[in-house]
């Protein structure tokens, strides 16, 4: 999909008054940031949508920098952003398009970004692990294909579906600090409502 394409698709998605995926942040990233994340940290969040993830993070006393493919979704986070009293480095490109710096961020945030077909994907591991400074932390959480039994959010092909096996595989350069596959009831909006199959990671680039 080329990025007008991705553009004019997730604008359709995002064009509507309520925040489609909620304004609460991510379970697991707020688990695993508590755990470890520290105030003042330099954070990535990738496609982050109407900023509910980042904003969170920035509340934290975070400094965050984040990207998505719809200017309709960055109006939104930004507008949350300001409510929220926080500032966040927002920019409009998809992961190809990202100036992704070298040894730039103390973690890099991924929360379902199952728009990315198994090249992408193999690319987006890449460029986190060359973001990251050594030690720093990739913290990841996307659906299994159990999910296509639950059609509860997330897409329906298979292959843009995370098992722990092929994570492993793409995480070369990480130490693996966390992964686990899991069910549990997300409430996320009217996007992600509802049972769910999940995999949450926490690995730590290598040193």
């Amino acid at each position: 999909m080329s990025f007008t394409d991705a553009t004019q698709f997730w604008n359709e998605r995002f064009d509507t008054g309520e925040f489609i995926f909620g304004k609460e942040p991510n379970e697991y990233l707020v688990q695993k940031s508590a755990q470890y994340l520290k105030p003042k940290n330099s954070v990535l969040c990738i496609a982050d949508g109407e900023g509910r993830n980042g904003v969170w993070l920035a509340k934290q006393g975070m400094h965050v920098t984040g990207f998505d493919v719809s200017d309709i979704a960055l109006a939104k986070a930004k507008q949350f952003a300001n409510e929220n009293q926080v500032s966040i480095q927002y920019s409009l490109c998809d992961t190809d398009g990202f100036d992704w710096q070298v040894n730039a961020y103390d973690a890099v945030v991924v929360i379902f970004i199952q728009f990315a077909d198994p090249e992408m994907r193999a690319r987006i591991f890449k460029q986190v692990h060359q973001a990251l400074k050594p030690g720093g932390l990739f913290i990841l959480q996307g659906y299994t294909p159990k999910q296509l039994e639950y059609k509860t959010g997330g897409p329906s092909l298979i292959e843009h579906l995370y098992t722990e096996e092929m994570i492993r595989e793409l995480s070369q350069g990480f130490d693996i600090l966390d992964l686990q596959c899991y069910e549990k009831e997300l409430s996320e909006g009217a996007r992600h409502t509802g049972m769910s199959a999940l995999l949450g990671m926490v690995a730590k680039k290598s040193s």
